[in-house]
């Protein structure tokens, strides 16, 4: 049976990449940034996108109940620091106004009332004000009020994405709510970790830098490029038929910024250089090793002092195609937009290989094969 997803603050869509791969439906996604939307949609010519704040569009008008299953999405949660002082206020996380994405992703939960919601977000949340910021998203949804007398029973999960046959040391924290049903998320995991095996037996096995873009040439000013020999069973599920990539155009670095590279081996970082660097991250000037995984690739992963993002062999930090291979997004996904855009795209989705496995969750949930 195909089943209806609603996807949140789509960004470009790993989320999503995922849960189609999976044999889910994407019918609809919300993006505010229209250039990025504009990514989402050249890539899931399927679904509807409403690229539009959301506090315009949480309403009987965009949104109707029933019409999916599954709602994903990580909505951003600006008033997390004033929580703690307002702790025994009722509610006022959830009515805090900076919180207001958080807020409509509740009113669209409660026009649509889904059968399972996926929350993904960072890790912090957990413990940001001794852990009153999760209480009251727990509470939010917990509440028979909010959902005319329904209630959503909430878990979590740190995942790890190397854990995951992912090469990149990448936590973040997943909430996953079930309609009117507890569950135990521990057999939840389990259960679908087995249903990949099944299948796909080396899903999660561990994957390093030179697993993953080994067989990618050196960039090339269009940014198309034909890949070499592959190398690897994880090339091998992320290459298109043709063996042609996009989006493979290096960043431009200003010659004191190629000199600084020349002078970092292989796991070294800003401390190699016989100068202070000032910069916000300790891994600035970062130079990866093929043998291990990356770090998170962030959003800045194309500027050298944004964090070990320099790559292994070469003077110059990783191209977008580069990245999106780390954060596992097959290359048949074109990013579109200009470089700012496409680098926020790749450092802020969901790894569609996460994804993926999130919706074999839901699948279990769905089945209602897991025990309380």
């Amino acid at each position: 049976m195909e089943h209806n997803v609603i996807d949140l603050f789509a960004g470009c869509g790993g989320f999503s990449v995922g849960f189609e791969r999976a044999g889910y439906k994407i019918t609809k996604a919300v993006e505010f940034d229209k250039s990025i939307a504009a990514s989402y949609s050249h890539n899931h010519k399927r679904t509807k996108m409403l690229a539009e704040d959301i506090r315009n569009i949480a309403d009987n008008e965009h949104f109707t109940n029933g019409e999916a299953d599954i709602i994903i999405g990580g909505p951003p949660c600006q008033g997390f620091s004033m929580a703690g002082a307002r702790i025994r206020e009722k509610k006022a996380f959830i009515n805090d106004p900076r919180n207001y994405l958080f807020r409509h992703y509740v009113e669209i939960v409660k026009i649509v009332r889904p059968k399972v919601f996926m929350l993904e977000n960072v890790k912090g949340i957990l413990s940001k004000d001794g852990g009153a910021i999760f209480r009251e998203i727990v509470d939010a949804f917990g509440d028979p009020d909010n959902f005319d007398g329904d209630k959503y029973y909430l878990h979590y999960k740190v995942c790890k994405a190397v854990e995951f046959g992912i090469p990149q040391r990448r936590e973040r924290v997943v909430m996953i709510g079930v309609l009117n049903n507890d569950y135990n998320i521990d057999d939840v995991f389990s259960m679908a970790k087995e249903e990949i095996l099944a299948s796909e037996p080396h899903f999660f096995d561990a994957v390093t830098l030179r697993d993953a873009i080994s067989d990618i040439p050196s960039p090339t000013i269009d940014g198309k490029a034909q890949l070499l020999e592959c190398n690897s069973a994880y090339q091998s599920t992320l290459r298109k038929s043709d063996g042609m990539i996009t989006n493979h155009i290096a960043s431009k670095h200003n010659a004191l910024a190629i000199e600084r590279m020349m002078h970092v081996a292989v796991g070294q970082n800003w401390q190699a250089l016989n100068e202070e660097i000032h910069s916000v991250h300790s891994g600035a000037y970062g130079r990866l090793d093929w043998d291990l995984p990356t770090m998170t690739i962030t959003t800045r992963f194309d500027t050298p002092a944004g964090g070990r993002f320099i790559h292994p062999v070469e003077n110059r930090t990783l191209t977008p195609r580069e990245a999106a291979r780390v954060q596992s997004f097959p290359d048949s996904f074109e990013f579109i937009g200009n470089k700012t855009s496409v680098c926020k795209q790749i450092g802020n989705a969901v790894p569609p290989k996460l994804s993926f496995f999130l919706a074999h969750v839901v699948n279990v949930i769905l089945c209602g094969r897991y025990k309380i």
